[in-house]
């Protein structure tokens, strides 16, 4: 299914990799083994990160700042906004639009559209680029929280757990063991 000659558009959902990575696994992503791995020898157009900035400035802002430049120096486009606090208390990071009409968008350009979630949400986007625009579309998630119907939906899933090296051990999961 991968050639040489496949342009490919890469889409991540930081903050679904993120949680995710952290909650099943105390790790973090190794964004630079994520993109080899997921562009081996095709041709990479873009890619796009989706982020969410720190709502207040008493957070490790610094420490924020060098994850955004991990990951743009693993080769990722980022994508930014705020976090929207809502009267009431309410918070809400979303992407999922931004990322879908990014991925329409750029279409034309692509042979194959892979999103990085595990958020079910994009069954539609998945079904209009395969159906739609004849695109394959690969999705790469973790296996334990990727919807089953992203999964059926898709073309081709990887599971990261799968991917050598693409976890990295967060200090407090070292000293625990």
């Amino acid at each position: 299914m991968r050639h040489r000659e496949q342009r490919i558009g890469i889409f991540i959902d930081v903050q679904n990799l993120y949680h995710s990575a952290k909650n099943l696994y105390q790790s973090r992503i190794n964004y630079q083994e994520l993109m080899k791995s997921l562009v081996g020898e095709r041709k990479l157009i873009r890619a796009l990160g989706y982020v969410v900035k720190s709502e207040s400035q008493n957070e490790d802002l610094t420490g924020e700042a060098s994850f955004f430049d991990a990951l743009e120096k693993a080769g990722i486009d980022l994508r930014m906004k705020d976090l929207q606090v809502y009267p009431g208390g309410m918070k809400k990071a979303d992407w999922d639009v931004g990322m879908a009409i990014d991925a329409v968008r750029m279409a034309d350009s692509l042979d194959v559209v892979i999103l990085v979630t595990g958020d079910g949400d994009f069954v539609p986007l998945v079904e209009y680029l395969k159906w739609g625009r004849g695109k394959l579309v690969e999705v790469a998630g973790f296996g334990r929280t990727t919807s089953s119907k992203l999964r059926e939906a898709t073309d081709l899933y990887i599971d990261l757990k799968e991917i050598p090296r693409i976890l990295l051990r967060t200090r407090a999961s070292r000293r625990s063991r």
